[in-house]
């Protein structure tokens, strides 16, 4: 079992590579997880390692991976809520970003080896003919862009709203399509679009 030292280790190495793309250094690690020391940093990452947690070359900077759990599962964050329906009022487009509610296992096959995976829990009813119902977890990749008709998590900057849609350009608008025969699509200005991921892959709560 993980103490609660090396655990935020994990997690914050895990965060900053979701965010950076590349490994922490170990001064970053050592200031982040108020650590005294490099060499007090090294010793935990050794065990990290020693337990499978992490991979790493010590000849090289800033090597540090996680590892895949041994059930063929791996973490992402889930950094809140998206609207299924009418869009969710949130504070700034940006709280997606900063402090994951919890982590979440899902199967490895699902990240098909993306990079800067994260999930949001699904809120409504708009989606449920493509099969993401009301309680569900998106797992979405970071993205500002997307093809026409995938689902797309979308900040309505005149609105201050966030919303799951598919999308599709309609001449010089955007049409942003429920999966749900009884709601109308929404039309939009595409300066006041902007795509904050696209669905890879939903877990449905059952």
């Amino acid at each position: 079992m993980l103490s609660e030292k090396r655990r935020t280790i994990l997690e914050f190495i895990k965060d900053y590579i979701e965010e950076k793309g590349y490994s922490p250094s170990i001064r970053e690690i050592a200031i982040r997880c108020k650590i005294s020391s490099p060499s007090m940093v090294q010793y935990h990452l050794k065990i990290l390692e020693d337990d499978g947690y992490i991979h790493r070359d010590p000849s090289v900077p800033r090597s540090i991976r996680p590892s895949e759990s041994e059930d063929g599962h791996t973490s992402v964050p889930l950094l809140g809520v998206i609207a299924a329906g009418e869009p969710i009022d949130v504070p700034s487009p940006d709280s997606w970003n900063t402090v994951a509610i919890e982590r979440i296992e899902i199967p490895t096959k699902m990240a098909m080896g993306l990079r800067d995976l994260y999930a949001l829990q699904v809120k409504g009813t708009s989606m449920v003919d493509a099969l993401v119902d009301d309680g569900d977890i998106i797992i979405l990749q970071k993205s500002e862009a997307a093809d026409e008709g995938e689902m797309v998590a979308v900040w309505l900057v005149d609105r201050s709203e966030t919303t799951l849609k598919k999308i599709y350009h309609d001449l010089n608008r955007i049409r942003l399509q429920p999966a749900n025969r009884q709601m109308k699509p929404l039309y939009v200005d595409p300066e006041n679009v902007k795509i904050q991921g696209r669905v890879i892959g939903v877990i449905r709560n059952t």
